[in-house]
């Protein structure tokens, strides 16, 4: 894999949107990326469940989850599932869980923070939809670079 500078990408392509947010690393992987599959949900993983048991195929999982740090939207299963199906990593607008399980998981992770709590599982969300936070706009399909300086957007590849 290319190596991955946010700060390097961001300079050379200005017009890249960084996520104005300050998320944590808690993959083993510190820098990923890939074209977006998006997921809108609120305290309910069901859809990131789903989306994880498919192939990634170097894919990167946009999760919004509303900023929500009451229930974890990622936990050490679905995470090594996602590795194990190719996926690059997930970028979380929202809580993991099982951080020490997922850090020695090989794939990246980005959240906004940490909880114990698991979420409800209602089957609640929506997938392949457009999201926005942090001052971006993710549609499916655009370009996640991710490392431990942020996240950024793009509708092309910079890479």
């Amino acid at each position: 894999m290319t190596a991955i500078s946010t700060p390097d990408l961001t300079d050379a392509h200005p017009e890249a949107c960084a996520i104005e947010l300050q998320f944590s690393s808690y993959g083993q992987v510190k820098q990923f990326g890939g074209p977006a599959v998006t997921i809108k949900c609120h305290e309910d993983n069901s859809l990131v469940k789903q989306c994880v048991a498919e192939a990634g195929e170097g894919r990167v999982i946009v999760v919004d989850g509303g900023g929500s740090l009451r229930r974890a939207l990622l936990g050490d299963m679905l995470a090594e599932q996602a590795a194990t199906n190719g996926w690059a990593g997930l970028v979380i607008n929202g809580a993991v869980r099982d951080v020490d399980e997922i850090a020695a998981t090989a794939i990246g992770v980005q959240a906004l923070g940490h909880c114990s709590r698991k979420t409800e599982k209602l089957g609640m969300g929506q997938r392949d939809v457009p999201i926005a936070f942090g001052g971006a706009t993710i549609a499916p399909g655009d370009y996640i670079y991710a490392d431990n300086n942020g996240v950024i957007v793009s509708e092309s590849p910079l890479l």
